[in-house]
């Protein structure tokens, strides 16, 4: 990975479904990545909105793909010209120079893949719950997609890609990736939307995030699991 922060391209992909109202609130911080070499993909999977038109001049490629984070992510790394991949929620907002912060970090740990902290705007308890996310995810190295998982696109087709599956991609793919080595953490965090804790309340969408969780890992598929997942299609 040497010479990484100055030579390599790093490609942003975006899966979005009726983000409409949200998306150009991601996009429009990351227009200074594309002055600096870097390409936006944004992946739609059927939207009703006007999601395609709004993204359309604020990324250099909107695609149309199955439905389903795993099938979009596939189907923009399929596509991507860079030889990074940062996989980003479409209403998340992203920290000034992540892609300087991404590179540089790679270039430097020789490392192969990370993710950011996340920071939840809001109440003291949305606080919280961002500090336990991030916790989490030091100690059993797994990055869920809210935290901007980025990675080699050598270390990406070794994994596999992101498992076909309609839930969980992000843990399967994390778990994959460890093999690699342990991953980058960066800051300043990303900011995603607090949406589906206010729709659903914190508590109720900690409980029921929890209990997916406890469930895949006693092996309930994620295709079943995505059912009761709050705002699943969203």
């Amino acid at each position: 990975m040497a010479d990484v922060a100055e030579h390599v391209r790093l490609s942003v992909i975006i899966p979005a479904l009726n983000e409409a109202t949200g998306i150009a609130d991601t996009l429009q911080p990351l227009q200074t990545l594309r002055t600096r070499g870097h390409e936006i993909i944004v992946v739609d999977g059927g939207s009703h909105d006007a999601t395609v038109r709004v993204a359309t001049g604020l990324a250099d490629r909107v695609l149309d793909s199955q439905r389903g984070r795993a099938a979009q992510m596939n189907a923009g790394a399929h596509a991507a010209s860079g030889t990074v991949f940062w996989f980003l929620h479409a209403d998340t907002r992203p920290p000034a120079d992540a892609d300087r912060l991404i590179l540089a970090a790679l270039a430097a740990s020789g490392r192969e893949w990370g993710h950011f902290d996340v920071a939840l705007d809001g109440t003291w308890l949305l606080r919280v719950v961002a500090w336990l996310m991030n916790r989490r995810a030091r100690i059993s190295r797994i990055a869920t997609g809210d935290q901007g998982l980025f990675v080699t696109r050598r270390a990406f087709r070794q994994a596999g890609g992101f498992a076909a599956v309609a839930l969980m991609e992000d843990i399967v793919i994390s778990r994959a990736l460890r093999r690699s080595g342990r991953p980058l953490v960066l800051r300043p965090a990303l900011h995603p939307s607090t949406r589906r804790w206010e729709k659903h309340g914190v508590i109720p969408t900690i409980l029921a995030m929890w209990l997916l969780r406890c469930a895949f890992f006693i092996g309930v598929s994620p295709e079943r699991l995505a059912t009761y997942y709050p705002g699943h299609d969203a």
